[in-house]
């Protein structure tokens, strides 16, 4: 058994995933009631949000207890103001794509999408700031990746100034052995990706693609070139260096996970992973990556805007230059709260909507129509969302080196 699994994990990854996709296609079209298999993806997902809340607090807090101190500090701001700009510039080709192919929505939907969205900004920021207090248990059971942070920084800090060697030695060996676990899971993800594809398949066809082809055109148009002509145009200028073998490499190894598992949050501990492997400072990523993926949502500004001015557009209603301004800054304040789940950006349409005065109700059609085409558009925008979150982390850190005069030409992308 223990040879069997050497040799399995010793084989390359991503043609196992890629393997895993065919079958899980072929099986979904051609025996869409087989037994099981559907239950792979959701054991595979369901691990890794569940081994995720805890990877996160052990390697928050372990990292504080050795972390460096000014340049730390200052390249987490570096990483964070990465992930902003690049929201806000997402939100902002949204609009212009918008804007150069008008798309409409039907507004006859008799469905109404389930959950409550927030009324307006303010309420975005009341739930953001509710979200960091929240019982630290309580945030561990939930995965409120927000308190995490936050009880994780104050235990990490707590620690520096009580832990005794040995101690802080232990919480090192406890996030190591956390990050074993997860390496063991994502060996896995063949089995569990051929289970997501499987159920997508057998489940909803390609109709979508007929129904709801010219909005989910724009949608994946503006992710695509978020992703191929703007990240890369950010890491470049960052980095000062070719951008392509990092934002193609991370675009392989985590946004193909991503797309599946639709879950920024369970994705973090493939990035963990990723940034281990191009040798990057621990106390950096742990800390950086769990952020990304609560405020790095370039996927969702887009969504946000899209699918907000397609109301517009059905509406009828003009939108000037200001007011398309002062939609980007708010899809980018409202993707900044959005939900590292699957589906989570589209309960924030209505709060944009609101902007141009549209109803609560006409705006949760929208919502159920997000919810319908969301197993291509959740895919795409959380492959962007979470790929990125690794990319602008590396970028950040790769400029630092080169600001030390370390080469990045040993690097394995």
């Amino acid at each position: 058994m223990g040879n069997f699994w050497e040799k399995y994990t010793s084989s390359n990854l991503i043609f196992r995933i890629a393997l895993g996709l065919i079958l899980g296609t072929c099986l979904g079209h051609f025996v869409p009631q087989a037994p099981v298999i559907d239950q792979l993806g959701i054991l595979f997902v369901g691990a890794l949000k569940a081994i995720a809340p805890v990877l996160v607090f052990v390697l928050v807090s372990s990292s504080l207890l050795g972390s460096g101190g000014g340049k730390s500090r200052k390249q987490i701001g570096t990483v964070i103001f990465l992930y902003i700009l690049s929201t806000l510039v997402s939100a902002s080709v949204a609009v212009a794509v918008s804007f150069a192919f008008p798309v409409t929505v039907p507004l006859s939907l008799t469905e109404q999408a389930s959950g409550v969205a927030p009324t307006g900004i303010s309420q975005v920021f009341s739930n953001l700031l509710v979200s960091i207090v929240t019982n630290p248990v309580k945030s561990l059971v939930e995965a409120n990746y927000l308190g995490i942070l936050f009880w994780a920084v104050m235990f990490g800090l707590a620690m520096n100034v009580f832990a005794t060697p040995s101690v802080a030695n232990g919480m090192r060996q406890i996030a190591d052995s956390v990050s074993q676990i997860v390496r063991w899971i994502i060996q896995l993800a063949p089995f569990g990706i051929m289970g997501i594809v499987f159920t997508s398949v057998s489940s909803n066809g390609v109709g979508i693609f007929v129904n709801y082809g010219k909005l989910l055109a724009v949608l994946v148009g503006c992710m695509l070139f978020v992703a191929f002509v703007v990240t890369p145009l950010i890491v470049g200028v960052t980095m000062r260096s070719n951008p392509f073998p990092l934002v193609l490499a991370c675009y392989k190894k985590s946004g193909l996970t991503a797309f599946f598992t639709r879950s920024s949050a369970a994705n973090i501990p493939v990035n963990m992973e990723i940034c281990e492997n191009l040798g990057l400072n621990r106390n950096l990523y742990s800390v950086s990556l769990p952020l990304g993926a609560t405020i790095n949502m370039n996927g969702a500004a887009i969504t946000i805007t899209v699918m907000t001015l397609a109301t517009v557009n059905t509406l009828g209603l003009t939108v000037d230059v200001p007011t398309a301004i002062i939609l980007s800054l708010l899809a980018t304040a409202g993707a900044c709260g959005a939900s590292g789940v699957a589906g989570g950006s589209l309960l924030l349409i209505p709060m944009a909507c609101s902007l141009f005065g549209i109803s609560n109700d006409l705006a949760m059609q929208v919502v159920g129509i997000g919810f319908i085409i969301g197993v291509i558009q959740d895919s795409f925008e959380t492959a962007l969302n979470s790929s990125t979150d690794v990319i602008y982390a590396a970028a950040s850190e790769f400029r630092q080196w080169k600001m030390e005069g370390r080469s990045l030409k040993d690097i394995t992308f």
